[in-house]
């Protein structure tokens, strides 16, 4: 983590005398020039917040102490679909859910575009943390009650009105053989595999080897809930303050899809089902879903029972993170392996105990 204070002026900001860091004091550089003209603030202090696959995040003190969040985005390409992540974000708000509201720029503009770096500002929520492995207690009711508020907020945004489609149709079985089978040529032709390739080649021929079961297991889906969803509704974008939801961040651009998968990508968070017995896990699940039917009274019981096997289905269909050293090695770490290793084990839990874990979760909503 990199940090740099600045005087609340205008002038040119010092690159770092390091030359491994002089592109990020250009950036910095950049960012300060942007936050003065298109927001009027002047920054006392930048952190880098290391977090942020897309976009560089940084934590923003002004000249009176406020504290903000800073996304700078790395391309231009995107920024109409970035646009319109804010603006869910901001739907969902105007609709009470709890998240972090974006600053507006002086020509009252949700993202800042004029300058070198276009960037969004965004109110700082302090002494957090997210929901990833730390959903315990009275945690599963509170994020199954503020996802509830979301999804009834988003039911009614203009993009697309809820429908039912058919629930076989949540995962494409037969693309993900595709995407395995070449996943597994691959790592086969390879010289050489370290430790995780090796792991992930053996999980990818296990995870083919599940598929028959997940076409079964999808085909007796009823029609469930689409509509259109946060979009990456996962435990990091989550924040919490001790039992309470503070705020939902991170919004994708309003697409469509299955709430039943949305429930599950949050719920069977990996490290929150492995880190519990089956039966602790299944409880705050349970737990989670009575709270989000309450305070989304419109939901269908079918979307809330099945969004276990959605969710299951969906993780098992995934080549995510195992073919990630062939696209992308630049991320491999060592979280990104633990999370892969996981999410695994997670999904195969699942599959092996569906049928008791569904049954359980129907008695419970009935």
């Amino acid at each position: 983590m990199s940090t740099a204070s600045h005087q609340p002026a205008t002038e040119p900001v010092a690159a770092p005398s390091t030359p491994g860091r002089t592109a990020e004091g250009e950036q910095i550089k950049a960012i300060v020039n942007t936050l003065v003209l298109a927001y009027g603030l002047h920054p006392t202090d930048i952190t880098r917040i290391p977090e942020g696959t897309a976009t560089d995040n940084y934590a923003v003190v002004d000249q009176e102490g406020r504290r903000h969040f800073a996304k700078v985005y790395r391309t231009r390409d995107r920024l109409d679909l970035e646009l319109a992540s804010v603006e869910l974000s901001e739907y969902a708000a105007d609709g009470g859910v709890a998240t972090a509201r974006a600053t507006r720029t002086r020509e009252h503009e949700l993202i800042a575009t004029h300058g070198r770096l276009p960037m969004s500002l965004w109110s700082y929520v302090p002494h957090t943390e997210t929901a990833e492995g730390t959903l315990t207690g009275a945690r599963w009711a509170a994020v199954g009650a503020a996802m509830g508020r979301l999804h009834s907020r988003l039911a009614t945004h203009p993009a697309a009105a809820p429908t039912l489609e058919s629930g076989a149709a949540a995962c494409d079985v037969a693309a993900a053989r595709d995407r395995f089978e070449r996943l597994i040529q691959v790592y086969q032709c390879s010289p050489r595999l370290g430790e995780f390739e090796t792991w992930a080649l053996q999980a990818a021929r296990e995870r083919q080897a599940t598929l028959g079961d997940v076409e079964r297991t999808l085909a007796s889906l009823p029609h469930l809930t689409v509509q259109v969803m946060h979009g990456d509704m996962a435990g990091p974008n989550v924040l919490l303050q001790n039992n309470e939801v503070a705020a939902i961040v991170d919004f994708r651009p309003p697409t469509p899809g299955y709430l039943a998968w949305e429930i599950a990508r949050l719920g069977c968070d990996p490290k929150s089902v492995l880190d519990n017995s089956a039966e602790s896990w299944l409880t705050g699940y349970t737990d989670l879903t009575l709270a989000y039917r309450d305070a989304n009274p419109k939901a269908s019981a079918d979307d809330l029972v099945s969004s276990l096997r959605v969710g299951c289905a969906a993780m098992l269909c995934s080549a995510f993170p195992l073919s990630v050293p062939v696209e992308r090695p630049h991320i491999v770490d060592a979280a990104l392996e633990a999370y892969g290793r996981a999410r695994h084990e997670a999904a195969l839990m699942l599959l092996d105990r569906l049928p008791v874990l569904e049954e359980a979760l129907h008695d419970a909503l009935r």
